[in-house]
């Protein structure tokens, strides 16, 4: 087929239908993620193989193949989408305004850092239109395979040499009991002592668990008596009525340690530290949007860090990042 048919016969829709497909290794979740029904996915893979005059999956059973034609499209799509991308940021710094679009994932205890982060984003570039979806660590993990997201915000990264991370902040995890609870008094208190309470944790798959349970495993310390709770505000009230013990991300409970309502017993072993990193894969190269990001990320590192490991008292709250607009 002849260079100018050929180019008049492929559609961008076309081939971003084609790079859900690709990314995802599957019609019904490229459905998903495009809004589509999976008829209409078909049809478009169909239209495009058909312009290509060369097949592009193939399915054997209920496995979708990859044919190395669409290895060779993918690479191609990828730098079209990349020019398209550079092209609307250089139109839009014309015109006096950065837009676009800005898709991140987070794990559920970066919640206490990332609003912050975007709010001093979006005041600087307002036009910027920002999708954060809160997951836990298996979500997030998952989200990152499929490549759903421009960037994923996670601690306990994996020891994959295909990612690009970069560390935004220290998150400590600490043991959190009720005031009052012997541990806080107690000498030298153990992860032993602390194991042989009721142990309040949130789901499996959650970053701060599994933190846990490898120190515990590390230390040959048998967790047996533990209660899943949903989200961590549910393991800080947990702990407020006697319910048990925990641990949980200093930032989530930096405000009820300083008012009173809760305690951090010395404990050795603590805190375990870990720290919350921009994540994605080597070979998604980031949107103009996404490169704008990560360098306003690293230009607000030092006041991330002065900010949240300031003590906080009972009448703060984490505002002072959200400042005005610049202009």
């Amino acid at each position: 087929m002849s260079r100018p048919n050929l180019l008049n016969r492929l559609t961008f829709r076309q081939l971003q239908v084609f790079q859900a497909v690709h990314r995802q290794q599957s019609y019904s979740r490229a459905a998903e993620q495009l809004g589509l029904t999976q008829p209409a996915v078909s049809a478009q893979i169909r239209q495009l193989e058909q312009a290509l005059s060369q097949p592009l999956f193939k399915y054997a059973g209920k496995t979708l193949h990859i044919l190395p034609a669409a290895d060779a499209l993918a690479a191609s799509v990828q730098s079209i989408f990349g020019q398209v991308s550079s092209l609307q940021m250089e139109l839009s710094e014309l015109a006096g305004t950065i837009r676009g679009e800005l898709n991140l994932a987070a794990v559920s205890t970066a919640q206490y850092v990332v609003p912050h982060i975007l709010a001093r984003f979006r005041a600087r570039y307002p036009e910027v239109q920002i999708r954060l979806r809160v997951c836990n660590r298996a979500q997030a993990l998952e989200r990152l395979a499929e490549r759903r997201d421009d960037l994923v915000i996670m601690g306990m990264v994996p020891d994959d040499p295909n990612l690009v991370f970069m560390p935004i902040l220290d998150n400590e995890l600490i043991p959190v009991v009720w005031p009052g609870h012997p541990l806080v008094t107690a000498d030298q208190a153990t992860l032993e002592d602390f194991a042989r309470h009721y142990l309040l944790m949130r789901e499996p798959g959650s970053g701060a668990r599994t933190a846990f349970e490898d120190f515990a495993a590390r230390e040959r310390i048998s967790l047996h008596h533990t209660i899943e709770l949903g989200t961590n505000e549910a393991i800080k009230q947990g702990v407020m009525a006697h319910l048990g013990v925990a641990v949980l991300p200093r930032l989530a409970v930096q405000l009820e340690l300083a008012s009173g309502l809760l305690a951090s017993p010395t404990i050795s072993g603590f805190p375990l530290r870990r720290s919350w990193c921009t994540v994605y894969p080597k070979d998604r190269y980031p949107t103009p949007v996404t490169e704008l990001f990560l360098r306003f990320v690293r230009e607000l590192l030092p006041e991330l860090n002065a900010h949240f490991r300031a003590p906080m008292t009972p009448i703060e709250t984490p505002t002072l990042l959200c400042l005005p607009a610049e202009g």
